[in-house]
């Protein structure tokens, strides 16, 4: 694995797995909400994120994770795997209440400085609602690609899949 992407709904886990698997195998990690947020909350403009993106997947090695279903026709072409954590939304909302909660007014490790975390009822909303949307446009996304998915369906399925991969 050189080039992998790490997608899923918010709240799974991604950025945490990501940032594990990273470590590993010694590969550079990018955080897509890195990529989309300027300090203060300012969303960067999809040709902003799609040129700095471009950059990143012309690289031979890397870790990406977030699902940006909008940006997913770049990276699934040069990705070598693609691990999707399609756990319970139930837990995912959790997770995010939990994240708010505990880390409110901070900015987690991978956001953008200046983005700390804060309650956003749209972003509830769109957690909430993932299956009925999100999910189904993700799968769409992934035709043609499912030979390079490795489908998680747990934190303990993700847990051991790592431990299963040998150190770089």
């Amino acid at each position: 694995m050189l080039r992998v992407l790490v997608v899923g709904p918010c709240g799974a886990g991604k950025s945490t797995l990501a940032r594990d698997l990273a470590e590993k195998l010694d590969l550079p990690l990018i955080h897509m909400d890195q990529l989309n947020w300027k300090p203060g909350w300012v969303e960067s403009s999809k040709a902003e994120v799609r040129e700095r993106l471009g950059k990143v997947v012309a690289k031979e090695r890397w870790v990406i994770d977030g699902t940006y279903g909008g940006t997913l026709d770049i990276r699934t072409p040069r990705a070598d795997t693609i691990v999707y954590l399609d756990y319970p939304i139930t837990l995912c909302l959790l997770r995010v209440l939990k994240r708010i909660v505990t880390g409110w007014g901070e900015t987690r490790f991978d956001m953008t400085d200046g983005c700390p975390e804060r309650l956003d009822l749209s972003f509830l909303w769109y957690v909430a609602r993932w299956n009925a949307g999100p999910r189904i446009r993700l799968h769409d996304r992934l035709e043609g690609h499912w030979d390079k998915v490795v489908q998680l369906r747990s934190p303990s399925e993700a847990t051991a899949w790592l431990d299963s991969i040998p150190a770089e």
